[in-house]
């Protein structure tokens, strides 16, 4: 499984629209990509700013597919300048 996390620090101003856009986004990921297998977005309690993404998609192809999604291009643009800071990671998940 190929696994993508990504940490956001989001401006103060736009934290609550951010977060709207990307339930939205990681909502249509899980219903309308069949190799989107988990897409969790999440605050971190103590820093309202911080969203954190984790997704599991089949493998490299269901997310480049997802990246060329309209649903993640329309998100990625609407967002773009409410971001202060994006830090991705992309991983292979070990079997267990």
């Amino acid at each position: 499984m190929y696994v993508v996390t990504v940490e956001f620090v989001v401006k103060i101003e736009h934290v609550q629209d951010f977060r709207r856009a990307i339930v939205a986004n990681a909502r249509a990921s899980r219903e309308f990509e069949p190799g989107c297998h988990q897409f969790d977005a999440c605050t971190d309690p103590a820093n309202a700013r911080a969203i954190y993404l984790y997704e599991l998609y089949s493998d490299r192809a269901a997310f480049d597919a997802h990246l060329a999604s309209d649903h993640f291009r329309q998100f990625d643009q609407q967002v773009a300048r409410w971001i202060e800071r994006k830090t991705a990671r992309m991983l292979e998940r070990l079997d267990h």
